[in-house]
């Protein structure tokens, strides 16, 4: 029981900045922009999360810390690639290269040192209930904010106006420019708050999951992140079940290796990212599928005529 217990746990830890990463990158391909940057902001939430909370003494000013630095830093790609339209894809890659070294020049002087950790909730009663009192009521305030941020995007999207509005821009921004939306302001907005979530995985990383820095610690989950957002078919509870399915993936193999099984440790820590890419072979090969979900305007860029 105690090793279920445990095992639930590290799923959950695990699949968390996965679900907050991934949740904001579907809010901004829903707009209609393709973000391959959500690696470097990632990092860089997760160094200045690291570097307040350690000044400071707080957990919670590393958080709010890392969510502003995460929206700053998608405001250069937004900058970029709206403004001045450039391509996409490649001002994403630049932007994860630009965030993965920047990281690594800020963050020097803090390897090694101890981190603060955000402390667990704790409900008298409830949490002591076996095998569910810690799932349920007994995890880290940022594993409640990633399901409450679930269910807000998922009302956002198809239970409001400006939900609609803002997937009406990703499928054909030039009618919605037609009809008098600001195509360029509501892509900024969505932007911004794709960067906000992933500086706030990134700070989960080096502030709950592992409470320290080291550089390139986010060890390719901004990539997975994204073929979550695939995985999911641009669905937010899809993208939920998808991160807990990854999480499952990567606690398994460390659990492997603990257990001693015969099987290289190099091939066990590529479990997560050899699922990722069955996972988008068996996606692709649903081209209909795919198609239907997929926003019509995704990675266009848009220069308004008039």
């Amino acid at each position: 029981m105690g090793t279920l217990e445990a095992v639930l746990l590290t799923i959950a830890t695990a699949a968390t900045p996965l679900l907050i990463a991934a949740v904001g990158e579907l809010v901004v391909e829903r707009s209609g922009v393709l973000n391959l940057g959500v690696e470097g902001m990632m990092v860089m939430g997760a160094v200045t999360g690291f570097a307040i909370a350690l000044m400071t003494g707080s957990a919670w000013l590393g958080l709010i810390a890392a969510i502003i630095v995460g929206a700053l830093f998608s405001l250069l790609f937004g900058f970029l690639t709206l403004t001045l339209v450039t391509n996409q894809v490649a001002t994403g890659l630049a932007l994860t290269l630009l965030g993965l070294g920047f990281s690594g020049m800020l963050g020097e002087g803090f390897v090694g040192q101890p981190g603060v950790k955000l402390a667990s909730v704790y409900i008298p009663g409830l949490s002591d209930i076996p095998l569910v009192g810690k799932l349920i009521f007994g995890q880290d305030p940022v594993f409640y904010i990633s399901i409450a941020l679930t269910a807000a995007v998922v009302y956002f999207l198809f239970k409001t106006r400006a939900g609609l509005t803002l997937r009406s821009v990703g499928d054909n921004h030039g009618s919605a420019h037609a009809l008098g939306i600001s195509v360029i302001g509501i892509r900024y907005m969505a932007v911004m708050f794709g960067g906000g979530c992933a500086g706030l995985s990134g700070a989960y990383l080096s502030l709950v999951y592992t409470p320290q820095w080291t550089e390139n610690m986010t060890a390719g989950r901004g990539w997975i992140a994204l073929a979550l957002v695939v995985f999911a078919s641009w669905r937010p509870w899809r993208v939920l079940a998808g991160a807990y399915l990854f999480g499952a993936v990567t606690i398994g193999q460390l659990h492997a290796q603990a257990l001693g099984f015969g099987i290289p440790s190099q091939l066990l820590s590529s479990l997560p990212y050899v699922a990722t890419i069955i996972v988008l072979v068996l996606i692709s090969r649903n081209k209909r599928l795919t198609m239907m979900n997929t926003p019509a305007s995704l990675g266009r860029p848009f220069v308004p005529d008039r």
